[in-house]
């Protein structure tokens, strides 16, 4: 990379309840009230995480009214059912649901769900570019669902350019990054409450090798965390393990003079970050 040296980077798995995949998931799926109400009890059934349960609950309530919005609950059911199981069969039922759907049927807001239920099923069939650009083309729509959608949509979208960028399918894995850090900084200044967003600048800008733009990134994540959803809990998490796995020791190994000054510069700069968390508590 040129004007800076290159590192060695490796995908982070995040822990954070908020931001972690696994629970983006179940988080992401929880549908919104449709203009239809005879689908609410199968909506309860999958919003408490009883998919089988929905699925069949769906069946019972389908109207031609509501049948395209029972079929995306149903694929959406599936599409968790798989998640949880990894049995095949659900993922493939969930893409026979989502085709027999007629979009021009659906509501907006579920017309936007559709939209993602299609990115979920690319992802969680390793088709990582397609899933990617599925969820791009909803994050202007989920943003008219309010920030906490339009957020993990975001978190969707630069996941899975992550994981294209890590599995080697990407051609200029420089150039996935630079998109995510691009478009994390436009989104920031749209919604500074953004906690994607926020830990997508740091972790792109690290991905780069701009360990110094990581770390600031990092820091004014941290600062803005309680402008997030849940008073930047998560964020902070995320941001806390961000730095202390990758952004840390990797500035360690470029600062270090030597073995001997390594544990003097990780010191130092451990000591530079609890003064942050030190001088920005969590509440």
């Amino acid at each position: 990379m040129p004007g800076r040296q290159r590192i060695q980077v490796h995908a982070l798995q995040r822990v954070s309840a908020r931001l972690s995949l696994a629970a983006l998931l179940v988080a992401l799926v929880s549908l919104p009230a449709a203009a239809q109400t005879g689908l609410d009890p199968a909506r309860e059934l999958y919003n408490q995480g009883h998919y089988h349960e929905a699925i069949a609950a769906a069946g019972r309530l389908r109207t031609e009214a509501t049948s395209d919005a029972a079929g995306l609950l149903v694929a959406r059911s599936y599409l968790e059912l798989f998640r949880k199981t990894t049995d095949r069969a659900n993922l493939a039922a969930a893409r026979q649901a989502l085709a027999e759907i007629h979009p021009a049927r659906l509501s907006d807001d579920d017309r936007t769900d559709y939209l993602i239920g299609l990115g979920e099923a690319l992802y969680l069939d390793d088709q990582f570019g397609p899933a990617a650009a599925i969820f791009e083309s909803a994050l202007g729509k989920s943003r008219e669902q309010g920030p906490r959608t339009f957020d993990r949509v975001f978190d969707w979208w630069a996941t899975c350019l992550d994981r294209q960028a890590q599995s080697g399918a990407a051609a200029d894995r420089d150039a996935v990054y630079r998109a995510v850090h691009d478009r994390a900084a436009v989104e920031l200044e749209r919604m500074p409450g953004s906690a994607s967003a926020a830990y997508w600048l740091a972790a792109s800008c690290r991905y780069l090798g701009d360990l110094t733009g990581a770390w600031d990134a990092a820091v004014a994540a941290w600062v803005r965390a309680p402008l997030t959803d849940d008073g930047g809990r998560a964020l902070r998490a995320d941001v806390d393990q961000l730095v202390l796995q990758a952004i840390l020791p990797e500035r360690v190994r470029l600062m270090a003079s030597g073995d001997a000054d390594r544990e003097r510069v990780a010191a130092a700069l451990r000591a530079a970050w609890d003064g942050v968390k030190k001088d920005w508590p969590n509440r």
